[in-house]
């Protein structure tokens, strides 16, 4: 009889077990968030003149989303002209910047205000006032440290450097999942190197799950040699580019010279 029992509790105990793997499963069974910037190797030639990409994936259907795409922190200058003796125009002073990426672009589907509470924008450093708390900067007080970081926005968004969209991210609802696009302009401003497109779910103002895609920026053949050189050899960079302006202005002066000169 005992054993009997054992062998009941034994049955039971299975499946339980069972049950509870099936309600895990079920529960897991949401769509894992997947991000694929699909220009993920951009190369600069002479006729480079900017790019686009896109980033496209999955995720659950009651998320919303955020898109950050960034170059890796940094040190920036900032530079104060100001006239000395009344008459020249110099630099008075300057401001340093660390742990400030070069480009920074935010994309959501809704305004980030409403859809992350303001410790979650702290943390993933979301939206123009999370960034300013993150980045280093060796000014006297807090009121030169948001003056001289709304010129340092300003000079970067004009510069197409930073920005932030909302509702521009498309998404295609299915049963269990979500498809979410979007096309970004790239800006032939962004200098070379590693950039970072970070794709967050939000849910209950609250980042749910993230996924990451890469992009690299390279320059490629006779670009890549000059900037070489200039950083390498300034010497023969500067002679070339002297020999080089020269000669398009011998080139311009012939131009004129067949055509009877300017009317």
């Amino acid at each position: 009889m005992k054993h009997y029992n054992r062998i009941i509790k034994f049955v039971v105990c299975l499946q339980a077990l069972f049950i509870l793997t099936l309600f895990l499963e079920v529960n897991s069974a949401s769509a894992q968030l997947t991000a694929k910037a699909n220009h993920d190797h951009i190369t600069v030639d002479f006729f480079y003149h900017g790019s686009t990409v896109s980033v496209r994936g999955i995720s659950d259907p009651d998320t919303d989303l955020i898109i950050k795409i960034t170059s890796d922190d940094g040190h920036q200058i900032l530079r104060e002209k100001g006239k000395v003796g009344g008459v020249l125009w110099m630099n008075v002073g300057e401001l340093k910047l660390d742990r400030v990426p070069n480009m920074y672009f935010l994309h959501s589907t809704k305004n980030i205000e409403e859809i992350l509470s303001p410790d979650q924008m702290d943390k993933y450093v979301m939206g123009y006032p999370a960034l300013e708390k993150h980045v280093g900067m060796n000014a006297s007080d807090q009121a030169e440290k948001d003056k001289w970081f709304n010129e340092f926005v300003k000079f970067k968004e004009s510069s197409k450097l930073y920005g932030a969209t909302t509702g521009q991210i498309s998404l295609t609802k299915g049963t269990d999942s979500q498809n979410y696009y979007i096309l970004t302009q790239w800006p032939y401003q962004a200098p070379p190197g590693n950039y970072t497109v970070s794709v967050y779910a939000v849910k209950d103002k609250k980042v749910v799950e993230t996924a990451t895609s890469n992009v690299v920026v390279e320059q490629v053949g006779m670009v890549k040699s000059f900037a070489n050189m200039a950083k390498n050899n300034a010497a023969e960079y500067g002679f070339i580019s002297v020999f080089a302006a020269l000669a398009a202005g011998f080139g311009v002066g012939m131009i004129f010279r067949k055509s009877g000169g300017a009317h």
